[in-house]
């Protein structure tokens, strides 16, 4: 009996000194899908932002979990706005399931180049966006556009026809449409499992971002890259997020400290983005696949089919679908 009441009072103990440590110091759980410490510029952003805040010396720790090592690619969105995750870097359009005006962020042609996407950033486009995120139970902390391309093993993806009786991955609903349209059959899977589909003969071509292009050595799969170039067809919005319920429950110097360290991880992915798709082409070269870009007359056909299939089905289905699309196309 003494025994036990000994057990029980230090297990008490304990109990009181871990609450103790934890109301010291608040840490948030950060999840993502991309490969951690292997130079991936989503997880690069977070690294900096954990390290930002820990200099602040606010009581405030945020700890990473790359690599789908706490939450699986296509859980993060609702565990964050539930509150049960407190931080992401996520490819919004993954959440289009639940709010289809994500799709937006991921529609063939609506970006085509880096300065572009800086300026969508400060747009109406990306307000109408972010009050979509805000109402669900999240807001952004840091802005990031990832350019990408195309990648098979079976012939160079160019023109429209080019992707006729292949197997393709898209990131989001918009790119299916668009691909199927131009005879491509669609396997829908998040960048992750890119490799594996394609070892495995699931696939036959996939679009991505050039980091997953990078960091997932899709390169070791395929026979040609299409890289972004400068009609860059493929672009998604992969900002890093915070539940609201998170946010709420930090005081003002600690809200401080991460809204700097946003402002920090932005600054920082701003000056590597373009630099990113140069790495992209490198990297594949050296890998022995061939890389080409599309010219101006395959983007416009790729756009053309975009219009007739994404582009309507987005601005009749969707709330504010093309009200949107207008918001975006008016950013010169």
């Amino acid at each position: 009996m003494k025994r036990q009441l000994t057990t029980a009072i230090t297990a008490t103990a304990l109990t009181i000194a871990v609450s103790g440590a934890a109301n010291a110091e608040t840490v948030l759980r950060a999840s993502h899908q991309f490969p951690g410490g292997q130079g991936d510029v989503r997880d690069e952003m977070v690294q900096l932002m954990a390290e930002s805040v820990d200099e602040a010396n606010v009581d405030l720790k945020i700890q990473v979990y790359p690599g789908q090592s706490l939450l699986k690619a296509k859980e993060q969105w609702g565990a964050l706005v539930r509150g049960r995750l407190d931080m992401t870097s996520l490819p919004l359009d993954y959440a289009s399931g639940r709010h289809p005006e994500f799709s937006a962020t991921l529609m063939p042609g609506l970006v085509r180049s880096h300065e572009r996407a800086q300026r969508l950033n400060d747009s109406e486009f990306m307000d109408m966006i972010k009050e979509v995120i805000n109402e669900a139970g999240a807001r952004v902390l840091a802005d990031a556009w990832l350019a990408g391309g195309f990648a098979s093993n079976m012939r160079c993806v160019t023109a429209p026809d080019t992707v006729d009786g292949q197997t393709m991955r898209a990131a989001g609903p918009a790119f299916d449409e668009m691909l199927a349209e131009a005879g491509a059959s669609i396997a829908s899977m998040p960048s992750s499992e890119i490799y594996t589909a394609m070892q495995t003969g699931v696939l036959d071509g996939a679009n991505t971002s050039s980091g997953s292009f990078i960091s997932y050595r899709i390169y070791e799969q395929v026979k040609c890259l299409t890289a972004p170039g400068e009609n860059a067809l493929w672009f998604m919005y992969e900002p890093i997020l915070i539940s609201e319920q998170s946010w709420n429950g930090l005081n003002e110097e600690q809200q401080k400290a991460l809204t700097e360290a946003g402002k920090k991880a932005e600054e920082f992915f701003a000056g590597e983005a373009a630099a990113l798709d140069q790495k992209l082409v490198d990297v594949y070269k050296e890998n022995g696949v061939e890389v080409v870009t599309m010219t101006p007359e395959n983007y416009q056909a790729w756009l053309d089919i975009a219009k007739q299939s994404s582009y309507k089905t987005f601005a009749e289905n969707v709330p504010n679908g093309q009200a949107l699309i207008d918001a975006a196309l008016a950013v010169e």
